[in-house]
């Protein structure tokens, strides 16, 4: 199994539209294209939206090291809307690594490169292993930006 099939395993994104372009160590993106039914009622992209995108990315990237993880706080800022034809991208990164937990930033940003939030993390380790390994020469999904 690729980490990317083990992914689309994560239905509540899956079926959201959110997609895992890229995956490595310490390292996950995802991309979602704004539809109508991303929308809240002020015509903006819902924050629930924006926050499973960034969960998606942070899960990549905390479970690349083969262990399985869960996160066990997050905090997201929002800075900027967005809305219908932006495509917003979450890109996870790690910032601590220690024996059982994990730190991680994730930014999410619209086409243009604008910071529309931020988003922290921390995750826990678990013994249980994941059912992929990555390819380190190929890191990259298709499509990515």
């Amino acid at each position: 199994m690729t980490a990317q099939e083990f992914f689309k395993h994560d239905l509540f994104a899956t079926n959201n539209g959110i997609e895992l372009i890229e995956i490595r160590e310490g390292y996950g993106k995802a991309r979602l294209e704004i539809k109508k039914e991303h929308l809240n009622a002020g015509n903006r992209t819902q924050g629930g939206a924006i926050f499973t995108l960034a969960d998606l990315a942070l899960a990549a990237a905390a479970n690349s090291h083969g262990q399985l993880a869960f996160s066990l706080s997050s905090h997201i800022t929002f800075v900027r809307g967005s809305g219908v034809g932006d495509t917003l991208y979450a890109e996870a990164t790690e910032r601590y690594i220690g024996r059982t937990t994990g730190c991680y930033q994730v930014d999410i940003t619209n086409q243009d490169g604008e910071l529309i939030a931020t988003f922290e993390s921390s995750v826990f380790r678990k013994e249980q292993l994941v059912p992929f390994t990555l390819d380190h020469k190929e890191n990259l999904c298709s499509q990515s930006k």
